[in-house]
């Protein structure tokens, strides 16, 4: 496992701490993030095994449209175009070799567009199982440390890891960011609801594994995405908070369980279903609440909505 910048930037963290989500947190108490990008991706025409994070570069406009899109709706903090932007997944499109190039770029664009809001720099799976031989820890390390950070250089204040499965892969790219970047560090797992009524990733870790690892590993910011609809991530978070009672949590809920009719996925949960949950999962200890596949600025301007007028006083 090769340090990349670890010194210098251990160095760094003695004399600059920054903290910007956790510090907003404590005035605005509940912060909104933003909703899907690949559901805006698509509605723009991108294409089943199209890259994604081309569009950085080739179709920058539309990928700034987007952020500027949620920034409108209210949202305190936006992510990049950027989540397969690791160069293992990026290989798969003959693209490994410009991954600092296309994640710098999608932290530019989200940058332009949040002004003085958040940017979260996005860096999802590799795809890769470790389990099996398919890549090394030492290769995940570097693979995350290299994409963390170029989102630092492009102008995230954040890394968000998400959608992640495997454990163990999370955990490390948990400290590649940790390591390489000056930034605070939130890392979401995807959790699936059992027979019984538990929920657990696809490799069997429940939210309160996941909490108890991810926070010792060093992660600022924990919770949960994809896979549910927002009615199911309240459990989530309730477990979470009940294993750390302090550790501020963030829910990016899809919207709704996707549908499967006539070839094409849609997600049925309209932005007032969803903004119906809203006050569940914050009384359940969530403190950022977003969305994830199928969601819309709409649905955020409703989520904002409520959140706006909402009584903490109770």
């Amino acid at each position: 496992m090769q340090p990349h910048r670890t010194e210098s930037i251990a160095k760094l963290k003695e004399s600059i701490v920054i903290n910007k989500i956790t510090q907003l947190l404590k005035t605005k108490k509940i912060l909104v993030s933003d909703g899907a990008w690949g559901t805006c991706l698509m509605a723009k025409g991108l294409r089943a095994g199209e890259c994604p994070e081309l569009w950085n570069i080739e179709r920058r406009s539309d990928v700034l449209d987007i952020a500027q899109s949620y920034i409108n709706a209210g949202s305190d903090m936006i992510e990049t175009n950027s989540f397969g932007g690791n160069s293992i997944t990026l290989k798969g499109f003959g693209l490994d070799r410009r991954a600092e190039e296309l994640n710098i770029a999608a932290a530019e664009i989200s940058r332009e567009a949040a002004g003085d809001s958040i940017v979260l720099g996005s860096i999802g799976p590799t795809g890769k199982m470790l389990i099996t031989g398919d890549i090394t820890k030492d290769e995940i390390y570097d693979v995350f440390s290299a994409q963390a950070a170029a989102l630092e250089k492009g102008g995230a204040d954040a890394i968000i890891i998400e959608t992640m499965s495997d454990i163990e892969e999370a955990a490390l790219a948990v400290k590649a960011a940790k390591d390489n970047t000056t930034l605070e560090i939130i890392c979401t797992m995807g959790f699936d609801i059992s027979a019984g009524g538990s929920y657990h990733t696809m490799m069997g870790v429940t939210p309160a594994d996941f909490t108890n690892i991810i926070v010792d590993s060093g992660a600022d910011i924990i919770g949960a995405n994809c896979g549910n609809g927002i009615d199911d991530m309240t459990p989530i978070a309730k477990e979470i908070r009940r294993t750390s009672k302090n550790i501020p949590i963030l829910i990016h809920a899809n919207a709704g369980k996707p549908e499967y009719e006539n070839g094409a996925i849609s997600f049925p949960d309209s932005p007032s279903k969803m903004a119906s949950a809203v006050v569940a999962l914050i009384k359940a200890g969530t403190n950022i609440v977003g969305g994830c596949c199928g969601t819309t600025p709409e649905h955020i301007v409703a989520i904002k909505n409520i959140i706006s007028d909402y009584d903490f006083t109770q």
